[in-house]
Formats: C-alpha cells, sequence, structure tokens
C-alpha cells in the first residue's frame, strides 16, 4: 500500500495545462487531408486551398499556440473549425489557410518564430497573384508572429502581410498561478508538468513565473530577454493593419472566483495540500502544498499581485486540470473553480498592464483605443474559453481580411 501511494504521488504530473487548441483528441479524425504539406525549419505547415482555388491565391496564415511537444494540425484544424467553422469559412470564401506548426512549441519564441518566418517566405513563392498575406495566431502563435514579422521588417524582408492578426494572444503576460506552478516542482520525480512550467516559451510569456532553484516568483529572466529583442525590432510590425481578438469580456467584469477562497483541496494523495484564488497584499498565501513520499511541507506566497484569478480574460481549466489529475491518481478533491483567467482581455488587446488591480479590471469599452499598441481590437461579449473560435470573434475578423 505505501508503495502504491508514492506511485500515486509520483504519477499526477503526467498532464500539461493546454486549451482547446493545442491538447491532441482522442477522437476519430474530422480534419480533411491538407492540399499541401511543406517541412519548414523548426516545424511544418499544412495548406488547404480556397473554393475553387488550385493553389494559394488568398493566403492567410495562422500559427499553433504553446503546449509541450509538437503541434498536432489535423487536430489544430479541428479545433479552428468546430464551435465555429472559421476554416470552413474561410475556404468558402476564396481564402487559402496555411496552419503552421513547430517541432516542439514549448522552445524560445525567438526559435519558433523562424519557423514562421520560413512560412511565410514559402507563401510569398508559392502564392498565384499579388494579394498580400493575413498572418498571425492563436495564443502564443500570435506572439511568434508579431515578433518574426518584426523581424523581417527590421531585416528589410519583404514579408508582404497586409493584416497580421492576435488571438487572446498574452502580449502582456499570460497567468498561471504561482501555487500551480509550484506544485509542478513539488512532484519528487521529473514529470511532464514541470517541464511545461520550466520551458522557455513559458517563462518568456508568463506575467510572473516560479523558479524551482530559488522558491521565489517573479518576472522570467528569459521574459526580459524577449522583450528586449521585441523592442530591438520595433516591438510590433509596422507595414500591416494589426488587429487583436480578446476571449475576455471588455466591461470589466471577470470570473466568479471570490479572492483568498479555497479553490481546489486535494485529500488520500498529496493529503491536505491546498490552494486559494489570488488575493491583494504582502505575503499572501495561495498554496499548502503537503506530500509523503518523502514526506515534505511547502508554503506558498505572492507578494503585491492584484486579483488575477477572477480577472476579465480568457479562460483555462487550470485547476479543473490539476483535479482531474489528482482524480487519477486516486485522490479525493475538493474543487470549486475549475475555471480561471489566463490570458487577461488587456493583455490580449495590448492595452496597459496586469500589475495593478484597476488597469487589470478596467472597463476596455471606457478607454480611449490609442492607449492600445494594435489599430483595431475586439473582445467577446460574454467569458469564453482562451482560443475559444465564437461566431461573434470569428465574423469580427473575417470581416477585416486583405482585399
Amino acid at each position: 500500500m505505501p508503495e502504491q501511494n508514492e506511485q500515486a504521488e509520483q504519477s499526477v504530473g503526467e498532464f500539461t495545462l493546454a486549451g482547446p487548441l493545442t491538447t491532441p483528441s482522442t477522437a476519430a479524425r474530422t480534419a480533411p487531408e491538407p492540399d499541401e504539406t511543406w517541412p519548414l525549419p523548426g516545424g511544418r505547415a499544412h495548406v488547404y486551398y480556397g473554393t475553387g482555388n488550385r493553389g494559394i491565391v488568398r493566403p492567410v496564415l495562422m500559427a499553433d499556440g504553446f503546449n509541450l511537444g509538437p503541434s498536432d494540425l489535423a487536430w489544430l484544424y479541428e479545433g479552428l473549425d468546430g464551435t465555429f467553422p472559421l476554416l470552413t469559412e474561410l475556404r468558402r470564401r476564396g481564402r487559402d489557410v496555411v496552419l503552421v506548426g513547430f517541432d516542439e512549441r514549448s522552445a524560445s519564441l525567438l526559435d519558433n518564430a523562424q519557423t514562421v518566418t520560413a512560412a511565410v517566405h514559402r507563401t510569398i513563392a508559392e502564392r498565384l497573384g499579388g494579394t498580400r498575406l493575413m498572418a498571425g495566431g492563436f495564443s502564443m502563435g500570435g506572439l511568434v508572429t508579431r515578433y518574426a514579422l518584426a523581424r523581417m521588417e527590421t531585416q528589410r524582408m519583404d514579408h508582404q502581410t497586409g493584416v497580421y492578426f492576435s488571438w487572446d494572444t498574452p502580449h502582456r503576460g499570460a497567468y498561471i498561478p504561482i501555487g500551480v506552478q509550484a506544485f509542478a516542482h513539488f512532484i519528487p520525480v521529473p514529470n511532464d508538468f514541470a517541464r511545461q512550467m520550466s520551458s522557455p516559451a513559458a517563462r518568456q510569456m508568463l506575467w510572473r513565473h516560479y523558479d524551482a532553484m530559488t522558491g521565489q516568483n517573479g518576472i522570467a529572466p528569459e521574459r526580459r530577454e524577449f522583450l528586449e529583442h521585441l523592442s530591438r525590432v520595433g516591438d510590433w510590425p509596422r507595414i500591416p493593419r494589426l488587429l487583436a481578438l480578446a476571449n475576455g469580456r471588455g466591461d470589466g467584469t471577470g470570473i466568479a472566483v471570490p479572492p483568498g477562497e479555497t479553490v481546489l483541496r486535494s485529500e488520500r494523495v498529496y493529503p491536505g495540500t491546498a490552494f486559494y484564488a489570488q488575493a491583494q497584499g504582502r505575503e499572501v498565501t495561495v498554496a499548502e502544498l503537503k506530500r509523503r513520499f518523502p514526506q515534505a511541507e511547502k508554503t506558498v506566497t505572492t507578494g503585491d499581485f492584484p486579483e488575477l484569478d477572477g480577472a476579465p480574460g480568457g479562460t483555462l481549466r487550470s485547476y479543473g486540470i490539476l483535479a482531474e489529475a489528482l482524480e487519477k491518481a486516486g485522490a479525493e478533491v475538493d474543487l470549486r473553480h475549475p475555471e480561471i483567467c489566463f490570458v487577461p482581455t488587456g493583455s490580449a488587446l495590448a492595452i496597459r498592464d496586469l500589475d495593478q488591480q484597476k488597469d487589470l479590471y478596467a472597463r476596455i469599452e471606457d478607454i480611449d483605443p490609442g492607449e492600445s499598441e494594435v489599430d483595431d481590437y475586439t473582445w467577446s461579449t460574454t467569458t469564453t474559453p482562451h482560443t475559444a473560435v465564437t461566431e461573434e470573434l470569428a465574423t469580427w475578423l473575417m470581416d477585416r481580411l486583405p482585399d
């Protein structure tokens, strides 16, 4: 029995935190076969011609988001064509879809930008006619494409992109609770979750990162370095029209997760371990971690954080995914809030920062649009999951396709 309990604790880390677009499905595949498949440096692309096209005529390039391991482009197609058939509708309108995936989605954004750059060059080389590209991505894919296009301009490469878009991209950073990050490293064996949280892409994108070596949380050096690289290439591409979409609300209404409240508690496996919604203040306890093999306890605190768990933004089942992993290992869980904010609305729209409560919960609809770094943006009228393709957001984007 003790051996079984030890194995149960060790097995908990066999999961990753990911949104619906980047988690492979076990169901039968429904994505069509691509018309072309391109090997690219550090990745590959699947190309789907628009209705009536016999080649690439009016291209829309879309880059994949963050997770551990390689992109699954068939599953990405299904995710983008699910609740609302975005790709089917684009192709019906005569647009050619170029889905760009990465050999390792958790690699440095700078490295994966090379893959996007190669995809842009290949798209231009294969295109029939002179229609300018729409290029962007979902979540991390929007950030990678932003950097790739800006760097191409700095290097005087003609990317021939008329419109750039980002869909729930963490321009100001993404949020995974510090207690959850710390738990990844509290598991006493190497595990997928810890690898994901320690990956270059996670360190670059997270607003605040938990350092397993020091036990401290703050802005990761890799994030500072990435932001410096962005600054060197002008922060944004300047030639295309810049569009941003957010899955969170824009009226300042957050998610019903009261600050300081217990969101998840585990018994039997990691017995007594508990996580609390982020509250304001100094030395705020966000997790009490306990294990038996080997026995250890750790209290995780934060200081001067706003109330991020319940902030307006695209949601991720951060605690729901963790609870499922614990239950699979044999734990009894008390899960009260499976979904929390992952990409705050202001982050997705590149408007203000996340450090202050007043900015995090600001009514975007009342802010001068000139405060954003993009040319045009939109948000969801209801809180929706991170990168969820809704009719409301998809229609807004398709209405802004380049001529």
